[in-house]
């Protein structure tokens, strides 16, 4: 490969999981997949979530959808079989009442930027769940202010799974009311550009998620600060959210 070719999609999905080294975080959407009889994983990534679960000896039903073609095609690459992998938005889904639990990790709840996209996807997951199923997930709290560090002065290197050597860097570009759009930049060691991702991130506050949950059927059930069950206080890092959906929606 020439030093300077430029990082492919299926790349960029394949060295998703060396950034994103499986954590606590994992472990706790885990176990809800594991206590569940049917699961659905929205924003699945490369998958690795469900393919733990089948390891682990789950039985159900598993779906994984994700919009990203690279994702998709690297979880349905894995010798773990018996899951469902599609290519579709959240929004997208056509299931009704098939499952008992919709997880979303890893922040992908903060993918649905728009009022239109959210609305639309807490509809979707909605009627995909029977009732009084769970939708478990994950999104910053704004208060913490995270993307103040996303900031070349922070960069990450890593080594990609072919054993090239990059380095991540991060630039905010705009933050607007309750968005926050940035770069995550692919490069070498160098500091020269690969791929230029772009992506906006909604951080919704506590009190217009859970209006927006109820709003589409959703009872909050449990909120808190961490995975591990820390309560939920204002400088948390983390919005870890618990829903249920109403048996009469």
């Amino acid at each position: 490969m020439n030093h300077r070719d430029r990082y492919t999609d299926l790349q960029a999905a394949e060295l998703y999981d060396v950034l994103n080294p499986w954590s606590g975080s994992d472990a706790f959407f885990l176990d809800w997949v594991m206590g569940a009889r049917s699961a659905i994983d929205i924003g699945c990534g490369t998958g690795r979530l469900l393919h733990r679960a089948r390891e682990a000896g789950h039985t159900g039903e598993l779906v994984g959808i994700d919009p990203d073609p690279g994702m998709i095609a690297v979880a349905s690459a894995s010798r773990v079989g018996g899951v469902a992998w599609r290519q579709v938005r959240a929004a997208e889904i056509a299931d009704r009442a098939r499952f008992d639990l919709a997880v979303m990790a890893s922040h992908g709840f903060q993918y649905l930027a728009t009022d239109e996209e959210l609305d639309r996807s807490l509809a979707a997951i909605a009627r995909a769940l029977k009732p009084g199923g769970r939708f478990v997930f994950d999104t910053r709290n704004p208060l913490a202010r995270e993307w103040e560090t996303w900031t070349p002065e922070h960069p990450v290197d890593v080594v990609d799974p072919a054993g090239r050597e990059l380095r991540m860097v991060y630039h905010v570009e705009e933050v607007t009311a309750d968005r926050v759009t940035f770069t995550e930049s692919t490069c070498d060691r160098d500091g020269w550009p690969l791929r230029v991702d772009r992506a906006t991130f909604r951080f919704l506050p506590l009190e217009a998620l859970n209006a927006r949950l109820h709003a589409a059927g959703f009872v909050v059930e449990a909120q808190s600060g961490d995975y591990d069950g820390t309560p939920f206080t204002p400088d948390a890092a983390e919005i870890v959210t618990v829903a249920v959906l109403r048996r009469d929606w």
